[in-house]
């Protein structure tokens, strides 16, 4: 299974959600929310989620907004994400791979503060002076375009279990086995539409993964239901 973009990949996850002839998402027609009743709220992870989230939050008519996070990269390979971070929540770690690379806490310090600082940029960004989306008692849907390592996703559950929703799922086009795995102790559900048996990277099942701009965020969230 391959997806032309994220738009086409955010199409088809919101179709297999709502499939009547899947067990994993449970009967629901198109516009009814079929994760619990409970306020429903659609979060992005940008800004390659928010695309998929966008198509997703329209067939079920709800709200979207995003939960910015930042992975924080090896020094010297900023592309290999080592860990990631939310809001002001502590950086979640790969602690093995920290291990296997000889690499303290203390040395990311700087990369830390640096994907911190870009953190509350980009919020402040998208936001434009709209507050936080309230969590607490609400069923929410974390989405994101794919998961690797599951460690953006990650910090993003546990940030958002402990602001106490009434149901938390987290939902992709495309991941790893070994991440749906992992991540399934931290959500209620993992739902992923398409899990390989050999996975190197998320772009890998897509046509066209270009880098998502910040204007689009913008102009997906202006474009979408907008959160209270």
């Amino acid at each position: 299974m391959r997806f032309t973009d994220r738009r086409h990949a955010g199409r088809s996850l919101a179709e297999w959600l709502r499939s009547p002839d899947d067990d994993t998402a449970g009967a629901a027609e198109a516009g009814v929310w079929p994760y619990g009743a409970a306020d429903p709220l659609v979060l992005a992870l940008p800004r390659g989620g928010v695309p998929v989230a966008a198509e997703v939050a329209r067939e079920f008519r709800a709200p979207l907004d995003v939960l910015v996070a930042r992975k924080i990269g090896v020094p010297g390979s900023p592309e290999t994400g080592i860990g990631a971070i939310v809001a002001e929540e502590p950086p979640v770690f790969d602690r093995r791979a920290l291990q296997f690379l000889g690499l303290a806490e203390e040395e990311l310090a700087p990369s830390v503060a640096r994907e911190r600082a870009e953190l509350h940029r980009r919020e402040d960004l998208y936001r434009r002076g709209r507050p936080e989306p309230g969590i607490t008692g609400r069923t929410v849907l974390l989405v994101d375009d794919g998961l690797a390592t599951g460690l953006t996703a990650l910090a993003a559950l546990r940030h958002l279990r402990r602001r106490q929703p009434a149901h938390l799922t987290l939902a992709a086009p495309v991941g790893s086995r070994n991440a749906v795995g992992e991540l399934s102790e931290e959500a209620d559900r993992v739902l992923v539409l398409h899990q390989p048996h050999h996975f190197r990277a998320v772009g890998e099942w897509y046509d066209d993964f270009g880098q998502v701009s910040d204007d689009e965020v913008i102009a997906l969230l202006g474009t979408s239901s907008s959160v209270a």
